[in-house]
């Protein structure tokens, strides 16, 4: 298995696996023979399942580049990508009335669709940029996972904007020999390559551009069937283990500001470093759980009229308001004003 900063019980759901099938079979390579090369059990793929580990995804990408001998599978694979990849998450899309809106969904319920990484998008308001970026949770997964990502996002911008969406700047961290000319193809240019991070820039006036057709009278709907959808995956990874052990712990905390490792690690009978391991061997990090706990709470306190944004930040262990709030905003995509200001005018 590649080294991962996934969360607990990472999957990628059967409709954001098809286009990997479709790419291996447009190229000859079935899915017996992928689930073979894979290391997966005989007939895994036989029906679409309705969801597998992420850790077998990476698998089965590595395997399909191999047996199609496809030095751009992973881009392949994205332009295959259709509405239904990304399931609820993307009807979510259709339904946004702007650009801005569906990228800041985006970074909410991608996670819906797979847990192979999250999404982040920054503003300069004064260059008049905007920058979207992709981090891995298998940095050692190959190059054709983040290039499948970029790929399928600029297949499903294209169908959703009505028209081919060009980037301003292209490149991801890894490096690659393979045919300049594809990428170009694919991607709308050619990317540059050992960067800092997985990134595309484009025109920041493109977050105003109106999403054609958007059905924006089904927004409420589905955003609350995903949030129901969110709920019932965090359910599942409290119930996974030391991460819901040291969440309940950390919430007992928080209030008083003891949600350091060491004190945590004593009230559960740990050293810090045996906590850290038995969290990484969950496919957590002390830091993770401290933010899921910290984010599902601040929800609650927001949706609360009586609580002032300096008494959620206490109640949360912040000293200052400012850092709540940059935390808030790295979650969320938006400020935690916003975000209630939205959660109390209708359903969340």
């Amino acid at each position: 298995m590649p080294p991962t900063t996934a969360p607990p019980l990472a999957r990628v759901t059967g409709s954001y696996l098809q286009p990997l099938l479709d790419a291996a079979a447009a190229r000859g390579v079935t899915a017996q023979a992928l689930a073979r090369a894979a290391g997966l059990a005989d007939g895994a793929l036989d029906a679409l399942p309705e969801s597998l580990a992420a850790a077998d995804y990476i698998a089965l990408l590595a395997a399909g580049a191999k047996l199609a001998d496809d030095p751009h599978f992973g881009l392949h694979v994205g332009e295959r990508v259709r509405l239904g990849t990304y399931s609820v998450y993307g009807l979510i899309l259709l339904a946004c009335a702007d650009f801005a809106q569906a990228l800041e969904q985006t970074q909410r319920y991608e996670q819906l669709a797979h847990d192979l990484g999250r999404s982040r998008l920054e503003v300069d308001v004064a260059a008049g940029l905007a920058c979207y970026t992709w981090t891995s949770h298998f940095p050692g997964a190959t190059r054709h996972l983040a290039e499948s990502v970029f790929a399928g996002i600029r297949s499903f911008g294209a169908w959703l904007a009505g028209r081919p969406l060009a980037p301003l700047r292209l490149a991801f961290a890894h490096d690659s020999d393979a045919d300049p000319a594809e990428y170009e193809r694919v991607l709308g240019m050619a990317p540059a390559f050992g960067a800092g991070a997985h990134l595309a820039c484009f025109d920041a006036a493109l977050l105003a551009m109106p999403v054609p057709n958007a059905d924006a009278g089904m927004y409420p709907v589905l955003q609350q069937h995903a949030e129901r959808l969110l709920r019932e995956r965090e359910d599942a990874r409290e119930r996974h283990g030391i991460g819901a052990q040291v969440r309940a712990c950390v919430i007992r905390n928080l209030a008083n500001d003891r949600v350091r490792l060491a004190g945590i690690a004593a009230e559960l009978g740990l050293s810090p470093r045996t906590l850290q391991r038995k969290l990484a061997d969950s496919g957590a990090s002390f830091q993770q759980v401290l933010d899921g706990a910290r984010y599902a709470l601040a929800q609650d306190y927001l949706r609360q009229r009586g609580l002032s944004l300096a008494d959620i930040a206490f109640l949360l262990g912040y000293q200052e308001q400012s850092a709540f709030t940059h935390a808030f905003r790295e979650w969320s995509g938006v400020n935690p004003g916003a975000w209630r200001e939205r959660a109390l005018a209708g359903p969340v």
